[in-house]
């Protein structure tokens, strides 16, 4: 059944408030608190290293317990209910500790903060992301669902560039991000309270998760489709973790000009979000394997294409940008899709439904990815005698070329070769959706 507008921008609407928060945070949170609040530079890295430890930790946890639940409410609704209020005052708390502190009060109030809001994140999310894939098991109508959670999700970062723009633009940056972190607190825990009361879950999962947690992770080991969906996602955010922290570098030094690095970045998200659309018409037609490869081939190509990219040539890297987010569009639409597949696939084979496992697996990957991305840029950079606010040698620039280019290119086009031997197709869905639905006759028969 086609599942109404209304009931999916009622379940995505959360995403408008974790789109917002998250980038925020890891775009000015660092600069807020060692320029505004005058934490060193160290304390602020170790707050967020053991903040993002503790959150990578945290995810699968949540997607256990969570499959656990057992209420009359579901499993997923009374997780959201629950966060909310704990994440939208972490964030507020997280912008505005008082004046009055001293050093080390400042730094217990900011690393207990940060600790709050990764932990009440993850509780939100990871329940949020499961069920996505249960509301719907049509093949094509997951790419709905998705589609429009992306969209509403995209719109929440984009608002981060205006709130840039007035932190940046403000004689008291103090007060302008307590105003900020109020209002997007206040409306992430209305939206959250909005899901969690209207959105209805499906009672068959109810008592079907995984009944021990080392189990379910030998179940998702197990399963070939997760094992090589869990290799192509790190692969590809290995890749956009390599281009978004070189990007930076990349404008400044060797395009010649910082302040276009927001404006590369706008140009990537905004031609990601409006061509959701578009591949949710064209996800109708085709199958999601193909469109996964030719996304990651293209995405992969465009990137290559930027080694091409000197300085003064901004046309050229934003058209390219451009065209990387309208390929880059699709996987972030059919991805999740498939992965609810994924999953349809494991409850043939244990009879459980484990939603917040399988999406705490990938979250997991996705973050060390994004830490190796890290590790491979700080290495690159500084074994090409990067110097700091100073003309590179030519040994830099070069390493600043092959980060944006043709390092993220071959990390898609093994992703690309790899998926191509993915076999959960379109005929092997509705397979696995028939055998399913005759197990479940026979059951209640």
């Amino acid at each position: 059944m086609r599942l109404p507008l209304r009931t999916l921008l009622t379940y995505a609407a959360p995403g408008l408030g974790f789109g917002f928060m998250t980038l925020l945070i890891s775009t000015y949170f660092m600069k807020f608190a060692t320029d505004v609040l005058a934490i060193p530079t160290a304390t602020m890295g170790g707050i967020l290293l053991l903040s993002r430890a503790w959150d990578a930790i945290a995810d699968p946890v949540a997607g256990y317990l969570s499959d656990r639940t057992h209420t009359r409410f579901g499993r997923r609704r009374p997780w959201l209910v629950a966060g909310a209020l704990p994440l939208g005052l972490a964030f507020a708390l997280a912008w505005s500790p008082p004046a009055s502190l001293s050093q080390a009060g400042l730094t217990w109030w900011i690393g207990g903060a940060m600790l709050l809001f990764f932990t009440s994140l993850t509780v939100c999310r990871m329940p949020h992301e499961a069920l996505g894939a249960e509301l719907s098991r049509d093949y094509h109508e997951r790419n709905r669902v998705f589609g429009v959670k992306r969209a509403v999700f995209g719109v929440g970062t984009l608002a981060v560039f205006g709130a840039l723009w007035l932190l940046g633009e403000s004689g008291d940056p103090r007060r302008a991000a307590l105003w900020l972190a109020a209002v997007a607190s206040t409306g992430t825990l209305a939206l959250l309270l909005l899901t969690g009361f209207a959105v209805r879950e499906p009672t068959a999962h109810l008592g079907r998760g995984a009944t021990r947690p080392f189990a379910a992770l030998r179940d998702v080991l197990a399963n070939p489709h997760a094992r090589r969906l869990v290799t192509v996602s790190f692969l590809q955010q290995v890749a956009t973790g390599t281009v978004t922290t070189a990007a930076a570098y990349h404008t400044q030094y060797v395009l010649g000009d910082p302040g276009a690095f927001p404006l590369l970045l706008g140009c990537f998200f905004v031609a990601s979000l409006v061509s959701i659309p578009l591949w949710l018409c064209i996800g109708q037609r085709f199958d999601k394997k193909p469109l996964l490869v030719a996304s990651m081939a293209a995405v992969g190509v465009i990137l290559g294409a930027m080694f091409a990219v000197g300085e003064g040539d901004h046309l050229l890297l934003f058209s390219l940008a451009a065209a990387g987010g309208v390929a880059a569009g699709a996987l972030d639409v059919i991805m999740p899709s498939l992965q609810a597949d994924v999953i349809d696939w494991d409850e043939l084979r244990t009879g459980e439904r484990k939603e917040g496992v399988y999406f705490a697996a990938w979250h997991l990957a996705e973050k060390m990815a994004l830490g190796v991305a890290a590790a491979i840029t700080g290495l690159a950079l500084a074994s090409s005698g990067f110097l700091p606010n100073q003309p590179q040698p030519g040994a830099a620039l070069l390493a600043m070329r092959l980060l944006l280019s043709l390092f993220p290119l071959a990390c898609y086009a093994i992703g690309s070769a790899l998926f191509l031997g993915f076999g959960l197709d379109r005929a092997e869905h509705t397979r696995v959706q028939g055998e399913i639905k005759a197990r479940s006759c026979a059951a209640a028969a």
